[in-house]
């Protein structure tokens, strides 16, 4: 079976100031993404920061990645979506494991839970070693991939695919964050993002292990939209390339560096 035509979309942290969300909503919509993401952190909902991007476009869909699912269990997760108004058809809502202690076993026991208590939702899976990407493939929308390089990215995609056959069904999309920043400053923004991650708990650190990475390489830090274009090419073996934009909180540098990484 052929894969469908890569999408592009966009993301950001969670909690960013409600002025920027609805023009970068409406910005990305008319760049041509196909979806627009927050992360989710004990500081901020990512589904707030979705409600507000909902302000500016009605066309994109809204994606959050991920939703630790230790913090915030599928009840609270669709209660959320009914005070906020957002439309269930429209979403993507990435979970993970967060700091659970037998990681595969709880996101396996989950799915059930999930699918219960959020019809209509379309469920992707935070995955990074091979087992969890396994899982992804075989039960739920989608997977979500994070801080991986081309290479990396398309060695995990042969799991979610085995897992997905073992499954006795198709592959589903494989999304993934790709860090980018553009211009003069790009390899510092980068830097100082990696490196607040490579060392949050052990799940990232023994990913970078994994990786083999020198600091501050993994994702893309590009001079200017051509070198953005080429670097981010690289990433064939994700379905939707989120581009985690590394800019300012503020709408004109958000925008763009959306433009700077937008669908050709």
């Amino acid at each position: 079976m052929s894969r469908p035509a890569q999408q592009r979309a966009f993301g950001v942290a969670a909690g960013l100031p409600e002025e920027v969300c609805a023009p970068l909503a409406a910005a990305c919509e008319e760049a041509g993404y196909a979806s627009i993401w927050a992360n989710d952190h004990p500081l901020a909902k990512g589904l707030d920061t979705l409600a507000e991007f909902a302000k500016g476009a009605d066309g994109i869909e809204l994606g959050v990645a991920v939703i630790a699912l230790d913090r915030h269990d599928p009840k609270a997760i669709a209660a959320d979506i009914e005070r906020l108004g957002l439309d269930p058809s429209r979403l993507w809502i990435g979970v993970g494991a967060g700091f659970s202690k037998k990681p595969l076993t709880f996101m396996t026991e989950q799915i059930e839970e999930l699918r219960a208590a959020l019809p209509g939702v379309r469920l992707v899976m935070a995955a990074m070693g091979p087992k969890m990407c396994a899982l992804a493939g075989s039960s739920y929308d989608g997977a979500f991939f994070n801080w991986m390089t081309p290479d990396f990215a398309a060695d995990a995609r042969t799991k979610v695919e085995a897992g997905a056959a073992e499954a006795g069904h198709d592959s589903p999309p494989v999304f993934g964050y790709v860090r980018t920043a553009v211009g003069p400053d790009a390899a510092e923004r980068l830097a100082k993002e990696e490196s607040f991650y490579r060392d949050l708990h052990d799940g990232y650190r023994n990913h970078f292990a994994r990786l083999g990475e020198p600091e501050g390489t993994v994702g893309v830090a590009a001079a200017d939209r051509d070198d953005a274009q080429a670097k981010l090419a690289a990433y064939e073996a994700l379905d939707v390339i989120v581009v985690r934009g590394l800019a300012s909180a503020r709408i004109d540098p958000m925008v763009e560096l959306a433009r700077a990484a937008a669908p050709a």
